[in-house]
């Protein structure tokens, strides 16, 4: 069971959720929209649990009654996952199933019946207009929570029979003091996860316990401090095991933009205050030095130009190697 108290940010979803609670008038239909890992699910369940809890006090939910100890096992017996068997599309059969035909049935004990739905963008067209049928004329005990990725797969006659509550990324502050306090990390570990995050909390908490991450980093930070003695052969090898097997380089993209970032503020503020990778101060220190700034925005713009590329289905392996080609040009120069 999800607790509002446990959710960082989204201070107005929180809000408008709890006073649905306290007015006790949720909507029968909500779209709850934001990326992989951003805590849709989670504010979901707080929903549903704060709803179904059957205390007396205005905390909700309170983690002690019936309801609640339900919710905790996940046997709550009207609060209804809507699962899909393929996992690239929930099909009409299944929304008919656990939907139309479920919804019909009044709540065996609350006052509510809560439908979550997540993954919602993989409905087809048919269970689209399936749900529809249900959105349009909704029970007044029924309330649907649709969490989606992608509000733009969403028929536009869905869209407008829901309430839309958008998931928006965590303030880097905000979430660099949650990964120190709950994941124990230290400041040098919380920045990069809170950077490479982008706001999504649940990709800061992977980030924050992943070993092939963490390899990855290190791995690249070699690299970028012996780019200067890798020759034409070398940096050829480097780029091909980047791309090797279908994987994606964007991971590796992303950290030559924070570790070059990272050196172009230095260079522009000589402070290390706001330093990502702050365990490499002597080093940045003397590639900003090495480096003029017409170079770095250089590189910069060649780290953008290579992600617009691979995206383009241009040649990866050759992309990649033009890109640490020109990282190690343009720091071989002079300020």
């Amino acid at each position: 069971m999800e607790y509002f108290d446990n959710i960082i940010g989204q201070e107005h979803i929180k809000t408008h959720m709890l006073a649905a609670v306290r007015h006790e008038n949720p909507s029968h239909a909500y779209l709850l929209c934001g990326e992989k890992g951003s805590g849709k699910k989670m504010l979901a369940e707080a929903f549903a649990s704060a709803l179904q809890c059957e205390s007396e006090s205005e905390k909700k939910p309170c983690g002690k009654c019936l309801s609640c100890m339900q919710m905790m096992t996940g046997n709550h017996p009207d609060v209804i996952y809507v699962r899909h068997e393929k996992p690239n599309v929930i099909s009409v059969d299944e929304i008919r199933r656990q939907l139309n035909q479920d919804v019909g049935i009044k709540p065996y004990r609350s006052k509510w019946k809560i439908y979550i739905e997540d993954e919602a963008e993989k409905m087809n067209v048919q269970a689209q207009n399936a749900a529809l049928k249900t959105l349009e004329e909704p029970p007044d005990y029924a309330v649907i929570l649709l969490l989606t990725a992608n509000t733009d797969s969403m028929l536009e006659t869905i869209r407008s029979r829901c309430v839309t509550l958008a998931v928006r990324p965590v303030r880097e502050d905000v979430l660099k003091r949650y990964l120190m306090q709950k994941a124990k990390l230290p400041d040098y570990r919380a920045s990069l996860c809170t950077a490479f995050a982008r706001g999504n909390v649940g990709r800061a908490l992977w980030l924050s316990t992943s070993q092939e991450f963490e390899e990855s980093r290190e791995e690249t930070v070699s690299l970028l401090k012996s780019l200067k003695q890798k020759n034409v052969n070398d940096l050829a090898a480097v780029a091909r095991k980047k791309v090797e097997k279908g994987a994606d380089p964007g991971a590796f993209l992303e950290l030559l933009q924070l570790w070059y970032r990272d050196i172009l503020l230095y260079k522009a503020t000589k402070s290390t205050k706001h330093l990502i990778f702050s365990g490499e101060v002597q080093y940045i220190k003397k590639t900003a030095a090495a480096c003029s700034f017409e170079g770095l925005n250089r590189i910069l713009d060649a780290i953008l130009q290579t992600a617009d590329r691979i995206s383009g289905n241009v040649n990866a392996e050759l992309s990649m190697e033009w890109l640490l080609l020109t990282c190690r040009d343009e720091q071989a120069g002079r300020a």
